[in-house]
């Protein structure tokens, strides 16, 4: 099994960050697909940000970053704004934030 890092555009804190939601491998991630890991990782209480989730996108094509433009960036956004809508809770997330600092709460897989 592939480390997530083998994915282009997969660095150590985007590894970490699936990682802390059950998605350890490439193979993992390219079988669930960028908008149901997003998904998770909102429900987690990740903080939204459109240009993780792009790139995210990008990474499991095979693309650099910043290839994402135009009407495709356009289509992306609409499906960001859709998960987030309802992935995405941020007085939990707040509260989550907090209690898994002070170890209250563990880590979901």
């Amino acid at each position: 099994m592939s480390d997530l890092t083998s994915i282009r555009n997969i660095g150590p804190v985007q590894q970490k960050a699936l990682t802390a939601v059950g998605i350890t491998t490439a193979a993992q991630l390219y079988e669930l697909g960028a908008d149901a890991a997003y998904t998770k990782l909102l429900q987690s209480g990740t903080k939204p940000h459109f240009i993780m989730y792009y790139v995210l996108h990008m990474a499991l094509q095979g693309r650099p970053w910043n290839d994402c433009k135009g009407a495709e960036k356009q289509q992306l956004r609409e499906r960001f704004d859709a998960i987030k809508s309802t992935a995405f809770d941020a007085d939990r997330s707040a509260l989550e934030e907090i209690l898994n600092r002070i170890g209250v709460i563990a880590v979901k897989p």
